[in-house]
């Protein structure tokens, strides 16, 4: 764009701040003359100001990304789809969170270098405040589908950019992404836009909708439309509801179908809204609901559903309450809820990746998700990659063919990849995978074929895979030292497991931990020396809980652990709470935030998460750390 060109455009933008509203031109369409003035007036932004996109680092980047991961997850073969419709060259299909920042991209590789230096690439944060007018951050503000064609963009940098972005919400009607089809051609014109938009709106609402019936896939899921053959399709309404009928959520399609607000369907039973008792409804309810059926609303319009869920004439299985496994304790409510979510995943094939301190029982928590799942009775193979030199861990991971080395056994060896087919793979300290090796872990967890060490034959492997790490992976992929694209193969599900002096549930693990290590005869504990052991900070987490517990039944002689028995640095600890220093104003003003944000959310967590800009995890841990719960 010339140096005259740029300065036209921002004349033509200072007219609207002049109050000379246009009858053509880019500012003749209200949304666009109310997002000019925002940037004007609100944002105090320069139209002729050329300045780099703001970044976000790469490890809030990834951060963005974990919040998101289910809808990236969704969106990623809608987002492929929709380049390809859109007959892909000179295309960029952008998925951004609810504040702006590009999470995902799809484009051609040709097409990379033009879009990087319009701005568009990973990390970038196009709303509104930063980058002015534009489709994603007009579209957030706006909360309507729309196209910002060159010229109505704000910044004269961007009048090159034709974009058309539609806005994706969540069950509870906040926006949740967007998705954005740019072009970076003069010869787009306004009209070729309506085609755009179209596709770019459908593929919106097919993952909103997508999104809705994942995030409810443990309710009864009603799904209805005005015509029978359009029940299944984007334009369906969607209503949640408990076992007691009470509704959790419905997108816009159902609250348009019921001519309801929000407000009045949430918490109330479907049968105000349905012309059908809860047990006759819930009678109609099958897993995998094929054949509509017609179902009067109570205001007498004729709809077509199906619901989604167990018949209540059939047993319904309680929801995974209690998941016990040998070697795990489950009464601490955030390590029980890390578990039920595991298993969902675990089922569908997602991986795994645990995150905790050293010894807070990652192996057996991967363990007990193997044995509660349909793979129990396979093989559960763990193997620890910070435990083996790194010489060694290629052919343990990938097993070798006898000979194919010095050293190496004559029949050769099957690798552990191997061993786990069929069955599950526990790579434990996966932080610590020398680089080499992760590309060709890579390369199996995507073709899902092994070729062992001095082999050139591939050998198909079947297996589900949970890692874990103390490390920060995160930290590790933006130091160079761990591959990025298997950091977001192995995190399918983060699961941050409490180390042992945050967790709830103490007294039952040391009660649980103490049947185990005496057989099923544990010793009398004395009320002081249980005390103590409760009150001491445990820095080595359940493997050091285990093994003192271990010794002190070993050592016991008369069937009764007493304070003395104790090993000297328990028995002289100080208990945790007198460890505690004066209050910190700082930590107490965390607190204070912290309860703030989740009343004013009604506790929550993705919204808290998102409000405060930091990941579910993360705020897990500092309620753990300030001693936060719902009770409060």
């Amino acid at each position: 764009m010339s140096a005259n060109d740029l300065s036209r455009h921002a004349r033509q933008v200072m007219t609207v701040a002049q109050g000379q509203l246009q009858a053509s031109g880019p500012a003749a369409d209200p949304s666009i003359a109310r997002s000019w003035l925002r940037c004007l007036e609100q944002y105090r932004l320069d139209p002729s100001q050329s300045r780099a996109p703001v970044v976000l680092e790469h490890a809030r980047m990834l951060e963005c990304r974990e919040r998101l991961q289910q809808v990236l997850e969704i969106a990623n073969g809608e987002m492929t789809s929709l380049h390809q419709q859109l007959a892909g060259a000179g295309n960029a299909v952008l998925l951004t969170d609810s504040r702006g920042v590009i999470l995902n991209c799809v484009n051609d590789a040709a097409d990379r270098r033009t879009f990087e230096q319009a701005g568009l690439w990973l990390g970038a944060d196009w709303s509104e405040p930063h980058e002015g007018t534009n489709g994603i951050g007009t579209c957030l503000v706006e909360r309507q589908a729309l196209t910002i064609h060159q010229d109505e963009h704000f910044r004269s940098r961007h009048t090159g950019l034709t974009c058309s972005a539609s806005p994706v919400f969540d069950p509870h009607g906040d926006l949740l992404a967007v998705l954005d089809v740019s072009a970076a051609r003069r010869e787009v014109s306004r009209q070729s836009q309506f085609h755009t938009m179209a596709l770019v709106n459908l593929s919106a609402k097919t993952i909103e909708s997508c999104y809705f019936l994942r995030r409810f896939e443990d309710q009864w899921l009603l799904r209805f439309h005005l015509q029978p053959e359009s029940v299944g399709l984007f334009s369906e309404g969607l209503v949640a509801f408990d076992g007691d009928g009470r509704i959790q959520a419905a997108n816009q399609s159902a609250i348009n179908l019921l001519g309801r607000n929000r407000e009045s369907l949430v918490g109330r039973s479907v049968e105000h809204f349905f012309d059908c008792r809860l047990d006759d409804l819930l009678a109609r309810a099958q897993v995998q609901p094929a054949a509509s059926w017609p179902l009067r609303t109570q205001s007498g319009r004729m709809v077509y559903a199906l619901l989604r869920g167990q018949p209540r004439s059939v047993p319904v299985p309680v929801a995974v309450a209690k998941p016990l496994a040998p070697g795990l304790c489950l009464g601490d409510p955030q390590l029980a809820n890390e578990f039920r979510r595991a298993l969902k995943v675990y089922a569908h094939d997602v991986p795994l990746l645990l995150h905790g301190e050293t010894g807070s029982g990652k192996e057996a928590m991967a363990k007990a998700v193997h044995q509660a799942g349909e793979r129990a009775g396979k093989a559960f193979v763990a193997l620890n990659c910070a435990a083996i030199p790194e010489s060694l861990i290629e052919s343990e991971l990938f097993g070798y063919r006898g000979g194919s080395f010095t050293g190496a056994r004559k029949e050769g060896m099957r690798g552990k990849l191997l061993q786990a087919d069929g069955g599950t793979l526990f790579l434990d300290e996966i932080g610590d995978m020398p680089l080499a090796l992760q590309t060709r872990l890579l390369r199996v967890l995507e073709e899902r074929q092994v070729v062992p060490l001095g082999d050139g034959v591939a050998q198909a492997v079947d297996l589900r895979l949970i890692s874990a790490t103390h490390r920060n992976l995160a930290e590790l992929v933006a130091a160079g030292t761990f591959r990025e694209d298997l950091f977001y193969r192995l995190n399918g599900l983060v699961l941050e497991l409490p180390p042992l002096r945050e967790r709830e549930d103490k007294a039952d693990l040391l009660d649980h931990l103490l049947c185990e290590e005496s057989r099923g005869r544990p010793p009398l504990l004395d009320e002081d020396a249980r005390r103590q052991l409760l009150a001491y900070a445990w820095p080595g987490n359940v493997r050091q809980l285990r093994n003192v517990l271990r010794t002190l039944v070993a050592l016991c002689e008369d069937g009764r652990i007493r304070l003395g028995d104790l090993p000297a640095e328990i028995r002289q600890a100080v208990p945790q709470t007198a460890q505690k220093p004066a209050a910190d104003p700082l930590l107490n003003a965390e607190r204070t935030a912290l309860l703030a944000v989740l009343e004013g959310q009604r506790w929550h967590m993705s919204r808290v998460a998102e409000q405060l800009g930091i990941s579910r995890n993360t705020l897990y841990r500092k309620l753990r750390r300030h001693g936060i719960s719902r009770a409060v």
